[in-house]
């Protein structure tokens, strides 16, 4: 299933990307995210790899992040957990000298179950994607 999401932020541009770009500020705007460990590679380097451990319910959720390419404004992550391969690509565009625009376009592919809630409920997981962008919306503007 592919899908693309947008928002704008009341910000600009460089300072959206910093804000983005530091994963300490992950917590602040991934909702149940737990942890974030490193595991090999350059921290923020293309080919890095990280695992995020996330707690959505009763729910324990690890998935490895690979970093796929940093060409700033445009960073592109695979995220693989178990049954689901979810390829993101973010971009963030200049609206004006106080806006930015961020666009996600996703490319989420499960097996088994996953595949199956893939193919009857997408909106689920546009949402969830949505309430990501929203709060790093909220996050970066009261920063």
């Amino acid at each position: 299933m592919k899908y693309t999401s947008e928002i704008v932020i009341n910000l600009p541009r460089e300072k959206v990307i910093e804000l983005f770009d530091n994963k300490a500020n992950l917590t602040h705007w991934q909702e149940g995210l737990q942890s974030f460990e490193h595991l090999s590679g350059e921290p923020g380097s293309i080919g890095a790899k990280s695992i995020l451990k996330y707690k959505m319910g009763k729910r324990n959720i690890e998935m490895t992040e690979t970093i796929l390419k940093k060409e700033l404004p445009n960073f592109d992550f695979l995220y693989e957990a178990k049954g689901v391969w979810n390829e993101v690509k973010n971009s963030f565009s200049e609206i004006d000298q106080n806006q930015t625009k961020w666009t996600i376009e996703n490319d989420f592919r499960g097996k088994g179950m996953m595949a199956v809630m893939i193919f009857l409920i997408p909106s689920m997981f546009k949402k969830q994607t949505m309430k990501f962008m929203k709060s790093f919306k909220y996050f970066a503007e009261k920063s």
